[in-house]
């Protein structure tokens, strides 16, 4: 699919004996993708996560995984934390190449993408007197680039392209509008991946592996909190943000909204989206939990939120026969390996936190289950 130029080749080759001498790196010939994941907090980068590594796949060009992008109280710009704190780099490669940004800016930047010769790709120009997709322009995009110290001397307009790479013809489309020979580093502006997950991508899960350290936390306080006991793993979506998020729900307009097709279809096959179903009374809640505690069995509750854990009320919901536990001090990821080991889970069907932990399940054969899911009232207890 891809050819290169006789002068690039020479070039590639030269560069890559030097390569050899000075690391164990070796260059990719078909090129590299680098990208900001510039939306949304962990959920919602997640999934465009692997959207992208499907486009990198498609275009067969390496992936340099990027940090991921974190907002932190009293902290006015975003944080960008390196790719391996929380996953692994290995299995990763299993699927296709790829490299940590790190790396990539510190050992094949320099001569393959030095600075003055650096193209910033959007989909259209973001800028309403000048043609440029003005890369860096607010935050995380100044802040995410600042990180590298990279700046960008022009643009590439990649519309109408799509990112569906399997496609043959766009695969090919990308390659002759973009070649390798002139475009050797793409830079995108923000990830070339669809939002929500595109369901043919959501099985890529399985390469996304959790850090020694993240799953060692998370055995750790499975084993001091739980021992060999079965527990519940609960996801709360129910802080003020979410709340308003979810009033924008109208269900006669018959779509999904954010994750919400894990528990509905991406055709909507197994129902519509409700208020109820984003932001679910406390009643319809308190209701589900004593229902699978009494189903299950179990003796043991974890609970991950961004906002009211509910402790008090599901210890007297359940009488205080069950113990009620979340991970201090907080700790999102942590939160995320728990939930995918629990023996039981309950999860928010529209949110893209609860779906990172539910793909993870569905891949392990674990069950799941969501608030609200099917249809459920939320009556006295």
């Amino acid at each position: 699919m891809f050819c290169l130029n006789p002068i690039l080749q020479v070039l590639l080759t030269c560069l890559a004996c030097y390569m050899s001498v000075a690391s164990d790196l070796e260059l990719d010939p078909n090129g590299y993708i680098l990208y900001c994941p510039c939306m949304g907090r962990f959920g919602n980068q997640a999934e465009h996560f692997l959207g992208v590594l499907a486009f990198a796949h498609g275009l067969n060009k390496t992936l340099v995984l990027p940090p991921w992008v974190e907002y932190r109280p009293g902290q006015r710009e975003s944080v960008q934390v390196p790719f391996d704190t929380y996953f692994k780099v290995e299995p990763l490669q299993q699927y296709h190449r790829v490299m940590l940004m790190e790396e990539f800016m510190r050992d094949l930047a320099p001569t393959i993408w030095p600075p003055g010769s650096r193209t910033a790709f959007c989909y259209k120009s973001r800028h309403n007197s000048e043609v440029t997709c003005n890369a860096k322009e607010g935050n995380p995009f100044g802040p995410f680039w600042n990180t590298f110290n990279i700046d960008f001397d022009e643009s590439a307009f990649y519309g109408p392209l799509h990112y569906d790479t399997h496609d043959e013809v766009n695969a090919e489309n990308w390659a002759k509008k973009f070649p390798v020979s002139k475009y050797y580093v793409m830079a995108f502006s923000g990830a070339p991946a669809s939002f929500p997950v595109r369901e043919e991508h959501i099985d890529l899960q399985k390469y996304l592996i959790w850090s020694d350290n993240i799953n060692n936390k998370a055995e750790s306080f499975i084993r001091e909190n739980f021992g060999n006991d079965e527990f519940l793993g609960l996801h709360f979506r129910n802080g003020e943000d979410w709340k308003r998020a979810c009033e924008h729900v109208i269900p006669s307009e018959r779509r999904n909204m954010f994750a919400s097709a894990q528990c509905l279809g991406y055709y909507l096959d197994h129902g519509q989206l409700t208020k109820e179903l984003c932001y679910p009374h406390e009643k319809t809640i308190l209701k589900q939990i004593k229902e699978e505690v009494k189903k299950r069995k179990v003796k043991a509750i974890f609970v991950a939120t961004d906002s009211d854990d509910m402790k008090a009320k599901i210890m007297k919901i359940t009488k205080k026969k069950v113990k009620v536990v979340k991970y201090e001090p907080a700790s999102p990821h942590i939160d995320l390996a728990i939930l995918g080991k629990a023996d039981y889970h309950i999860g928010n069907c529209v949110s893209t936190f609860s779906a990172f932990a539910v793909r993870e399940r569905r891949i392990n054969d674990k069950p799941v289950s969501f608030w609200a899911f099917p249809d459920m009232s939320h009556d006295e207890l």
